[in-house]
C-alpha cells in the first residue's frame, strides 16, 4: 500500500490551483463527547473559502486548473436551488477571472435567498428550467451529467463543464488529498479505528475519501449518509468512480457496489433540499453544545443520522467518531 507521502507525490502529477488554506482543523468536541459518551471530533471543511466556503473547494482546485489549461472562458455546472457546489463554483470562477453559469432544474424563485443571493451578488449566470426534472432517482448520475452537458452546449456554446457536485475522477482527487490530510491529523492526535461520517449528495467526497483511505490502508472507516435519494444505481456509480480514481493514481483496486459505505434513504426526510425535523433538531443540538453551525440540506441531516446510529449501536459502542463538516452555512438563511 502506498504511504501518505507517496500518495501526495502521485497527486502532484495533476494540475491544481490552490483556492484555500490547508489543513483545515480537526477539532475535538468535548461537550458533545460527554453527552454522547463517545469521543467525537469534527473536520472543519466548512472553514474553506471562498465565499463562505465548503468542501467543493477541494474539487474545484483540480477542475478549474483543467479549465484554465484548456483556455476556457465560461464554466458551467448545475445543482439544487441551495447548492453549495454551484455557489462555490461561481466564487472560484470569479476569483480566477472566469464567467460562471449555473443551471437549475426548478422554477425561478420569486426572491433569491441563501446561496442564490450570493450567486446574484457575484453576477453568476443563473438559468432556470422548470420544464425539466433531475435528481429524483429516475436517472443515474452519469446520464444526468451527459444530458445537462448537452443542454449547456446548446444554450451557451463553448465552455468548461463541471458535473454536478464536481463528480468526476479529477474533482475527487481533492478528497484523495483530504484523506491524506485527515489521516495525518488523526495519527498526530492518536485517533485510530474511527468512523468518518459525512453527508452524501452526489457522493464524490465519499468516493475520494474511500479511494485515498483504502490506498493508504488507513484504520479510518468512512460512512456516508445519503441526504437526497437523488440517483438511480447510486452505489454502483460510486464503485465505478472509486475504481477509476485508483486507476488514475496508478493503483489496481476494484470496488463493487457492496463496498460503498453508504446509508441510503433512511435520513433523507421528505426529499432533497427540504429540511427534516431530525436534521433541524441536530442543528440546534450542535449549535447549543459547541457553537458550531450545521446546515439544513446536508450536514444537519447527516449529523441527525449519526446521532440515530450512535443510539442504536450502528457505530459500535465506544470507538471515536470524526464528523466531516462540509459547509453549507448560507442555506440556513434560506429556510
Amino acid at each position: 500500500m502506498p504511504s501518505a507521502d507517496f500518495l501526495l507525490q502521485t497527486l502532484e502529477r495533476f494540475p491544481r490551483l490552490p483556492l484555500a488554506q490547508y489543513p483545515t482543523p480537526l477539532e475535538h468536541l468535548p461537550r458533545l463527547s460527554v453527552q454522547l459518551k463517545r469521543e467525537v471530533f469534527i473536520k472543519r471543511d466548512d472553514s474553506l473559502g471562498p465565499a463562505l466556503g465548503g468542501n467543493k473547494t477541494r474539487k474545484l482546485e483540480y477542475l478549474l486548473a483543467e479549465a484554465r489549461g484548456r483556455g476556457a472562458r465560461k464554466v458551467v455546472t448545475f445543482g439544487g436551488l441551495q447548492s453549495n457546489h454551484a455557489r462555490l463554483t461561481a466564487a472560484a470562477a470569479r476569483k480566477l477571472g472566469l464567467e460562471p453559469h449555473l443551471f437549475y432544474f426548478e422554477r425561478r424563485p420569486e426572491s433569491h435567498t441563501g446561496n442564490l443571493l450570493l450567486n446574484q451578488l457575484m453576477d453568476a449566470g443563473m438559468h432556470f428550467f422548470p420544464w425539466a426534472s433531475g435528481g429524483d432517482g429516475a436517472l443515474t448520475l452519469e446520464t444526468t451529467n451527459r444530458l445537462v452537458h448537452l443542454l449547456a452546449w446548446l444554450r451557451l456554446g463553448r465552455h468548461y463543464f463541471i458535473p454536478v457536485g464536481g463528480y468526476s475522477w479529477r474533482g475527487c482527487l481533492g478528497y484523495v488529498r483530504a484523506a491524506v490530510e485527515i489521516e495525518t491529523q488523526a495519527r498526530a492526535m492518536g485517533i485510530e479505528n474511527a468512523h468518518l461520517v459525512l453527508a452524501a449528495g452526489t457522493g464524490g467526497t465519499l468516493t475520494g475519501l474511500l479511494a485515498g483511505l483504502t490506498l493508504m490502508d488507513s484504520s479510518l472507516r468512512p460512512l456516508a449518509i445519503d441526504i437526497g435519494k437523488l440517483w438511480k444505481g447510486f452505489p454502483t456509480s460510486l464503485a465505478h468512480l472509486a475504481t477509476e480514481i485508483c486507476a488514475r493514481l496508478g493503483a489496481r483496486h476494484s470496488f463493487k457496489a457492496s463496498d460503498i459505505p453508504l446509508i441510503e434513504n433512511t435520513y433523507v426526510g421528505s426529499k432533497y433540499g427540504v429540511p427534516s425535523e431530525s436534521g433541524e433538531n441536530a442543528i440546534k443540538f450542535v449549535a447549543r453544545a459547541e457553537g458550531i453551525l450545521l446546515d439544513p440540506v446536508y450536514t444537519g441531516k447527516a449529523f441527525a443520522g449519526m446521532l440515530d446510529l450512535i443510539e442504536k449501536g450502528g457505530l459500535g459502542t465506544n470507538g471515536p467518531i470524526i464528523f466531516l463538516h462540509t459547509g453549507g452555512l448560507p442555506a440556513l438563511f434560506a429556510f
